[in-house]
């Protein structure tokens, strides 16, 4: 494929993927990931899509941090450093496959848990209970890419929804991105030809992210929380798929 393009392409898929990721609370990176993998292989896949979203998110912070839920950052945060540095001494290691599986039958559970969208909530959640929850997710997503999705239904059930749900998962994603960033660098995962592929990907999700909030404002409470959920179930058999897919290969 001829480079220009691809990085063209790249940036194009950073736009759709990060406007729908902003009026669906998530799963911008779960979309990316199948193509990414066909795209540049499924080794480098987590790396390029994980900075590139470190780089774009500035620009998120910047649109929504009147909204940030500082109680929920002060449970999580700590836990997504620590389990996305630890992650880094496991990447070479671990089966990634199968954390595609499990994710994404758990994504695809969400539709049942909340009653095709008839329910707000599904499960009783402290937010003491967000720091467990960020160790298993950012171990997750440094190795997957993206786990955006899959922190949802734990912060719908403490009651943050759209603009402070976004806001509130931007800010700790900022500082997981960090943690990711320095794991990938310190075991040799990132390598220089691939930031040409973050930085295109990078502006297409500055620009989505732009996109989509300006669509948000029009969107209420209720039909962003049904998007929120179809959209996890469509991003856990998107997951599921592929890590079946490697599986079977």
């Amino acid at each position: 494929m001829n480079e220009l393009f691809l990085l063209l392409l790249l940036f194009t898929l950073g736009v759709v993927a990060f406007c729908t990721s902003t009026l669906t609370a998530g799963g911008g990176g779960l979309m990316l990931v199948p193509v990414l993998s066909l795209l540049l292989g499924a080794t480098q896949t987590a790396p390029i899509l994980n900075t590139a979203n470190l780089i774009a998110r500035p620009s998120r912070l910047i649109l929504f941090w009147k909204y940030i839920n500082w109680q929920a950052v002060k449970y999580y945060l700590p836990a997504v450093i620590v389990g996305a540095t630890s992650a880094g001494l496991f990447f070479s290691t671990i089966k990634v496959a199968w954390l595609q599986v499990i994710v994404g039958l758990f994504l695809i559970s969400t539709i049942f848990q909340y009653g095709w969208g008839k329910r707000e909530r599904s499960f009783s959640m402290t937010y003491r209970g967000l720091f467990p929850a960020g160790l298993l997710i950012s171990f997750i997503g440094t190795f997957t890419g993206a786990s955006g999705p899959v922190l949802n239904p734990f912060y719908l059930n403490l009651g943050i929804t759209k603009e402070e749900l976004i806001a509130t998962k931007t800010f700790n994603s900022f500082f997981m991105g960090l943690a990711q960033l320095g794991s990938y660098a310190a075991f040799g995962v990132l390598s220089a030809g691939q930031w040409w592929y973050i930085l295109a990907l990078s502006f297409g999700m500055m620009v989505g992210n732009f996109i989509g909030k300006r669509l948000l404002v029009k969107t209420n409470k209720q039909t962003f929380q049904k998007w929120m959920i179809a959209f996890m179930m469509l991003s856990g058999a998107l997951l599921l798929m592929e890590g079946i897919m490697t599986l079977m290969s």
